[in-house]
């Protein structure tokens, strides 16, 4: 028997990955008061078929000035969890109406857990209704 759903082919993907901030988010007076390394990673659906055949920047997302905006939200206002910190890059990304879903992967490698460990990270991703 075939299967019914249409088939969608795999959405085309910006990725920024890497993007760093020194800032002051956690739960913890000392996270909030030293402060610490985070980083980034965003990865972009949209369709990039207009820009490319026009060779026009307009027609995308420029990833440069996404940077800047994702580089403010992620050194701005302190927040207590990583979750509401990716859900405010999410945020960031989808206010270009050219995106279409965003996955946002915020990473603390310098949080105290404890144990030795390489990275923590929350990962989500979100869709434009």
């Amino acid at each position: 028997m075939a299967d019914p759903r249409p088939h969608r082919p795999r959405p085309d993907r910006i990725t920024l990955r890497g993007l760093r901030a020194h800032a002051h988010h956690g739960v913890y007076a000392f996270e909030r008061e030293r402060g610490q390394l985070f980083s980034v990673d965003a990865v972009l659906e949209l369709d990039t078929a207009p820009a490319a055949a026009g060779d026009d920047l307009a027609l995308t997302v420029n990833y440069a000035d996404l940077a800047q905006r994702l580089h403010a939200a992620l050194a701005g206002e302190p927040v207590d969890l990583l979750e509401t910190l990716a859900q405010r890059l999410a945020d960031v990304c989808l206010a270009d109406p050219l995106v279409q879903a965003v996955e946002i992967t915020v990473h603390k490698p310098q949080a105290e857990l404890g144990v030795p460990f390489d990275d923590v990270a929350v990962e989500i991703r979100r869709e434009r209704p």
